[in-house]
């Protein structure tokens, strides 16, 4: 019988132990289970989605186009945004983005909270760089900027019919050949360039999702016309950035070479021309440049509006005194800028019209008139002075910056495609 009890204790003390080793392990179990549902916590986190700097995860996203005649109000009327926010919105919006100013085509996005059937964000992109985020809550918005990547690159190219298209098959903007044509403006005349006529240009621009958005400048130039090299190397002096050739000339003049932008001469001056609308010998006292009608018109110096208006023959037009010796007309324009009268004050490169064909005009163009103290001239004969060369005071520096230019110009080679220098994002912060 006493066996009997040892025998029983026996079992009841294992079970009990085996009770307690389970209970202990389950402990250890859920310690140990813990981790991996950190980890996937963390996998969670790390899985979470931004958009436009806010935590979109799980929201519906819906994008879309502006449409012709669209506004906020229809544009939010699908997701159920009473109008009294709308309306909200709309006032508090003129000083930072006038909802006036929604346009065709311009991309939107709107975000809808899960389970919810009323959109919480309204994010409208004015243009690649920048957006505005209508928060519809609270009736509040902000604008900022997308991030940038900055990009330098050197490109080179040989001239097979136009610089235009040379630089455009590089994938050079319009915007950096205008800036390249304005600087070898006095050193080249584009309209005569020859096939084999070799550019270098190093740069940087700006890059938004694979968009270029906006150039820095040009750094470094080269351009060898009839086998004549010049080299535009940028310098400091009298605290402004000017570019100067290997001899240490300005490439800077008094007045821009042409008051298009890099544009066709489709008539010179000439005192035996035929005139296309009066039918008679008569003499052509301007250079014509063929261009769209609403092309921009720039005035090529400073100076002071001393006419603009309209007459029969002229059509739209406007005229500026420079100085004591030189004056410049621009004919025909559709129409003349905001703000351009008489007295106004003009600065070099300033738009003042936009191509146009009134007066006596047979299709779009600009005919620009020059006159040198009061007789008119031909524009594309004048010598204009440089504006002051590199002192003697910085001939040394400038020419230990020449040295370093010319070296990196020689580096590329115009008949390969070109390479990236350098590379950097920034982020603009709200």
């Amino acid at each position: 019988m006493k066996k009997n009890w040892i025998g029983y204790i026996t079992i009841f003390l294992s079970i009990l132990l085996i009770l307690i080793y389970q209970k202990q392990e389950g402990r250890f179990s859920q310690l140990f289970s813990n981790e991996p549902n950190s980890l996937a916590q963390e996998d969670s986190t790390a899985q979470e989605k931004f958009l436009y700097g806010i935590n979109v995860t799980d929201f519906t996203i819906t994008e879309g186009r502006v449409t012709k005649n669209e506004t906020l109000s229809t544009l939010l009327s699908p997701f159920n945004i009473p109008y009294q926010i709308i309306d909200e919105l709309a006032k508090k919006s003129k000083e930072v983005f006038d909802v006036r100013r929604i346009a065709a085509n311009k991309k939107y996005t709107v975000l809808t909270a899960p389970n919810s059937s009323k959109a919480q964000f309204f994010i409208y992109e004015p243009n690649p760089a920048e957006f505005v985020v209508f928060n519809l809550d609270s009736a509040y918005l902000y604008r900022a900027e997308k991030p940038a990547q900055t990009r330098k690159r050197t490109v080179g190219g040989k001239i097979e019919s136009s610089l235009y298209n040379a630089m455009v098959d590089k994938g050079i903007s319009p915007q950096l050949i205008d800036e390249f044509a304005d600087l070898y403006g006095w050193s080249v005349d584009f309209q005569s360039l020859q096939k084999g006529d070799v550019f270098k240009v190093i740069f940087e621009e700006n890059i938004i999702e694979d968009q270029v958005v906006s150039l820095s400048g040009i750094h470094l130039a080269y351009f060898n016309h009839k086998g004549v090299a010049m080299h535009a190397i940028p310098f400091e002096q009298n605290g402004q950035l000017t570019f100067f050739d290997q001899e240490g000339k300005s490439f800077k003049k008094a007045f821009l070479r042409d008051p298009l932008k890099y544009t066709r001469i489709s008539s010179r001056y000439n005192l035996n021309r035929f005139h296309p609308v009066q039918k008679r010998i008569k003499a052509h006292l301007g250079t014509d440049y063929a261009a769209p009608t609403g092309t921009e018109i720039r005035s090529v110096g400073d100076g002071t509006v001393i006419e603009a208006r309209y007459t029969s023959a002229n059509g739209n037009f406007v005229k500026i005194k420079h100085n004591s010796t030189y004056t410049t007309q621009y004919l025909h324009l559709s129409k003349i800028g905001k703000g351009i009268k008489k007295g106004t004050r003009i600065s070099q490169g300033q738009i003042i019209g936009y191509v146009g064909s009134t007066g006596l005009a047979t299709g779009p163009h600009l005919c620009f008139r020059f006159w040198k103290n009061g007789k008119q001239v031909d524009w594309l004969k004048e010598s204009i002075p440089p504006s002051e060369p590199i002192a003697q005071a910085n001939l040394q520096a400038f020419n230990q910056k020449k040295a370093e230019g010319i070296k990196l110009l020689a580096q590329i080679d115009p008949s390969v495609d070109d390479r990236l220098l350098a590379s950097t994002t920034h982020a603009q912060q709200d």
